[in-house]
């Protein structure tokens, strides 16, 4: 048994659910499932399967889709970098590189304050910046691409003088790897205490780094290979996630440029490899699984790569706010809106939602149990409330909480199911007057095309260190970003005057 990517974010729900592996699971999964034990009989590693592909990919294999997704996901992550220059962390993250590293000749830009810095340092701050700003891009709930992978991206173009279509071409190889590399395991990954965004995009920022520098296949099978060693995380310690990782991406990228060949051949899935150290097992057996399925197959990784790109399930994270509330917010405002429903008229509401976003960030680690838990500020009751009162949600920080989000929020209630999608909940609305709205999310609210990223991200204006104009120009940039010349113009515009 494997999971079905298109069963992630597709219209049947039948297929959804998320299951814990009891040992009868296991016996069934060992006599009678297919649990591949992987590349036993195939003629190259997944390595070197993903180095080849990513040597390869040109510009012109790209669907347009795929561009599209790529130029609005940039835009998400430098929006996020300009607010999060504003916050107290990203701040700091400046601070550190600027007061160890300031004064570097042939670094890289940190970007809003333009000092120059290594670029791992400058990685390192930039994805700092992006996460402070809260702005990010979301995978399967638990990863967030962008906010490694763009920086890295960033930090190699600059100093390789890259055209927008190399800029363009390396994001995308990056995504595509790191996301089919996490796809299935994010859940059995944090469940073993290692936090699936940071283990994960370290990948990601160094095959986008690498592809930039136009690395050859073997020296990017060296990259994926030193990026088992500087991989990490952990979940009881999540003040440092995607900035070390891409500032060892970036250091895993320069060993394998001064011709370091990394390790063994079978690094991601050898009997000690990275599977077996971060999913504690590399024959497909899952611990928990947002789909039902108990086991996968490593060979889905590679599969039709270059035919079928996962990174366009990639939705954006438009609210500073938990990825899995985001979808509680404009589905319930959308069933008010459609039905004229105000606050006054609610009595309940009852949300059903995919049983993973109630346990947070993992069942095996639950922080936050949404279907249990009190009804406070941040929690999913509180964003359903949000819903209904406003009709949508701040892009900036909120300050102040309406009186009657406090209110309503006691009043919703949240329902596990095994049959819902990620980020797809059932939100029943039950008014005074005895009628019951009902409105089932897909999915797929929150993937869009640029021109409505653009549109939506203008919001974050008022709390950025730029001018509108520039940023408007920003936009503009981004949109036409295969036509540039030079894709560190992208950087030049993220700096405060």
């Amino acid at each position: 048994m494997h999971i079905d990517r298109r069963g992630f974010l597709g219209s049947s729900l039948a297929a959804w659910g998320a299951a814990r592996i009891a040992p009868s699971a296991v016996a069934q999964a060992a006599s009678g499932q297919q649990i591949a034990t992987n590349h036993a009989s195939s003629a190259k590693s997944l390595s070197r399967q993903f180095a080849q592909w990513v040597a390869g990919l040109r510009y012109e294999d790209l669907p347009a889709a795929v561009v599209d997704r790529v130029k609005g996901l940039t835009l998400q992550n430098l929006a996020s970098a300009l607010v999060g220059s504003q916050l107290p962390a990203g701040q700091r993250a400046v601070s550190l590189v600027t007061s160890e590293e300031a004064g570097v000749r042939s670094g890289a830009t940190v970007l809003v304050t333009g000092s120059k810095v290594t670029k791992g340092g400058a990685a390192f701050a930039n994805s700092e910046l992006m996460l402070a700003g809260g702005k990010w891009d979301t995978f399967r709930m638990l990863t967030h691409p962008g906010t490694a992978i763009i920086p890295a991206a960033l930090c190699a173009a600059e100093a390789e003088g890259s055209s927008g279509r190399d800029f363009i071409t390396a994001v995308a190889a990056g995504y595509e790897v790191m996301e089919r590399m996490a796809a299935d395991w994010i859940p059995t990954v944090m469940a073993r205490g290692f936090h699936a965004g940071p283990v994960f995009s370290i990948f990601g920022a160094a095959i986008a780094a690498a592809k930039i520098m136009r690395f050859t296949d073997e020296q990017v099978h060296a990259t994926i290979s030193l990026c088992t060693n500087l991989a990490g995380s952990n979940l009881e310690s999540r003040a440092l996630r995607e900035g070390a990782a891409v500032r060892n991406a970036m250091l895993a990228v320069a060993l394998a440029k001064q011709g370091n060949v990394g390790g063994g051949e079978a690094v991601l899935e050898g009997p000690a490899g990275f599977y077996k150290a971060y999913a504690g097992d590399n024959s497909g057996r899952l611990t928990y699984s947002f789909s039902g399925a108990t086991a996968t197959s490593l060979d889905q990784l590679t599969a039709n790569l270059g035919r079928e790109w996962i990174l366009l399930e990639t939705l954006y994270r438009i609210y500073s706010i938990s990825g899995y509330n985001i979808a509680h917010i404009d589905v319930t405002a959308k069933l008010c809106e459609e039905n004229d429903i105000k606050y006054v008229d609610v009595e309940r509401v009852e949300a059903i939602v995919n049983w993973l976003e109630t346990q947070y960030p993992s069942p095996a680690f639950p922080q936050r149990r949404e279907d249990i838990g009190e009804a406070t500020r941040g929690s999913t009751r509180y964003y359903t409330a949000y819903g209904v009162v406003k009709r949508g949600f701040p892009m900036l920080s909120v300050t102040t909480d309406p009186p009657e989000v406090i209110d309503l929020m006691t009043r919703v209630r949240i329902i596990p199911s095994h049959e819902m999608p990620l980020f797809g909940p059932r939100i029943t609305i039950f008014t005074k007057n005895g009628r019951v709205y009902t409105k089932q999310a897909t999915g797929r609210e929150f993937i869009w095309n640029f021109d409505e990223e653009a549109r939506r991200i203008r919001g974050v204006v008022p709390g950025i260190p730029i001018p509108a104009g520039q940023f408007e120009t920003m936009i503009a940039t981004c949109r036409n970003l295969d036509l540039e010349g030079r894709a560190d113009a992208l950087v030049r515009l993220a700096l405060k005057a």
